[in-house]
């Protein structure tokens, strides 16, 4: 499920901490870090054709940034970009949510449909006009994103007539009746950090990963030595942190009474 979008200057609310008991300290934790891996809202760059999915900006490339964008009525047009460090597109963010694409993968192949936030999809007619009014996917709402040899992180979007997505050196018109790859045809894609898989999954990792030793001592009932804490920490990341848990409880058990 996406969640509601968020923009640079928006006011975050603070979610309230629910108590919890002893026991269930470190999961409570370990479950709070993993929350915020997974919604992460900052906005990073898709460098493979698998990392495109969720909430994107497609970034054209044009001597004043802007990106694909469509209004309430299904009209697409060229939106200027504002949310960049020094004017950098490797580095745009939307300020408007009409500037955001959701990427849907179609099962069983590279293509990806693109949903505006008025829920029709991006769709390319047979003389490379663009439109956003379908409810569904068909061939002229199905694109392919091919990555750029000449540029890494960037594609060239391809519709299923084999034309590709092209934008005039001012910005003004987009068209998707490109005969071939060009400048006009580069592409950047930018996407919620949250859904790209690599990043995703490294984030998750080091959310198993951070632990204190006051954590995992309040746990055990004990104070630990570093070997025992680094055993321990190995044990979240490894999956089997609750058999390393009794085994340093029994330990420490045994040590009392010998």
């Amino acid at each position: 499920m996406v969640k509601p979008l968020a923009f640079k200057g928006d006011k975050k609310t603070k979610k309230r901490k629910e108590p919890s008991e002893d026991n269930h300290l470190v999961e409570k934790s370990a479950r709070d870090r993993t929350f915020e891996a997974q919604e992460d809202d900052s906005w990073v760059t898709a460098d493979s054709s698998g990392d495109v999915n969720g909430p994107v900006v497609i970034v054209l490339s044009s001597t004043k940034p802007v990106c694909i964008a469509c209004d309430a009525s299904g009209k697409v047009f060229a939106s200027e970009l504002e949310n960049m460090v020094e004017g950098d597109p490797a580095t745009a963010e939307p300020h408007d949510i009409r500037q955001v694409w959701i990427a849907t993968k179609i099962a069983g192949t590279d293509n990806v449909g693109f949903k505006g936030h008025h829920k029709r999809y991006l769709s390319c007619d047979s003389i490379g006009i663009f439109s956003a009014r379908t409810e569904a996917m068909s061939l002229e709402e199905t694109f392919t994103c091919i990555p750029s040899t000449d540029t890494p992180g960037t594609f060239n979007i391809r519709t299923q007539r084999g034309k590709f997505i092209a934008v005039t050196d001012e910005g003004k018109e987009i068209r998707g009746d490109a005969e071939s790859v060009t400048f006009n045809t580069t592409i950047r894609l930018r996407m919620q950090a949250r859904f790209k898989p690599r990043l995703k999954a490294s984030r998750e990792l080091q959310a198993k990963e951070k632990i204190s030793r006051k954590e995992l001592e309040e746990v055990v009932g004990r104070r630990l030595d570093d070997d025992e804490v680094r055993s321990l920490k190995k044990a979240r990341v490894q999956g089997d942190y609750h058999e390393a848990i009794l085994d340093v409880r029994v330990k420490g058990k045994h040590d009392k009474y010998s």
